[in-house]
């Protein structure tokens, strides 16, 4: 059965959520099993909610690892030199999709394969940073969810400032995360 591109689309969505850590170790992969690989620049501590949220998200669409799902992950240990030989190693394991976390893990993916589907998560605008040509058309085997938090402020103060146009100052909460 093959994970379509808006399921894993959704997946990314899925991954901004939720909390826990794996194991590195992948589970034996079975003929006929999709199989995933996981690339990061990082440790598997690094970023707990990202690997939770990835199996929760398969989870809802009906994939459980090690039951009818394998997944392959490779963490560079912020070693970013290593990332396009694990990149290579993904795609000669013949990996269904590349969910790649970070811009410089989707690049070294997209150096790696012009054909396995790639799925980013990043924090900075992809057209800028060469992982897709446009929002709308990513193009290519490439696709993602960003969150444009800094690159996004401009707009959100020129909207404020269109609804409310005699405004003299505004402010802003922001929570972030302990």
């Amino acid at each position: 059965m093959k994970l379509l591109r808006r399921q894993f689309l959704h997946l990314g969505v899925s991954a901004a959520g939720a909390t826990a850590a794996w194991p590195v170790g992948a589970y034996a992969q079975q003929p006929g099993v999709p199989v995933i690989g996981y690339l990061t620049a990082s440790t598997p501590e690094a970023n707990p909610n990202s690997l939770a949220g990835l199996r929760k998200g398969l989870v809802e669409i009906g994939y459980v690892e090690g039951r009818n799902l394998a997944i392959e992950y490779r963490f560079a240990h912020d070693e970013y030199g290593r990332l396009p030989e694990l990149a290579a190693d993904l795609v000669s394991r013949k990996v269904n999709v590349i969910v790649a976390l970070q811009a410089q893990s989707a690049l070294a993916a997209m150096a790696a394969t012009t054909t396995v589907p790639i799925l980013f998560s990043t924090a900075g605008e992809p057209v800028w940073g060469g992982l897709v040509s446009s929002l709308n058309r990513p193009g290519g085997n490439v696709t993602g969810v960003t969150s444009l938090g800094v690159e996004a402020t401009a707009k959100r103060i020129g909207l404020l400032y269109e609804l409310l146009p005699s405004a003299a100052r505004f402010a802003v909460l922001y929570l972030s995360n302990p």
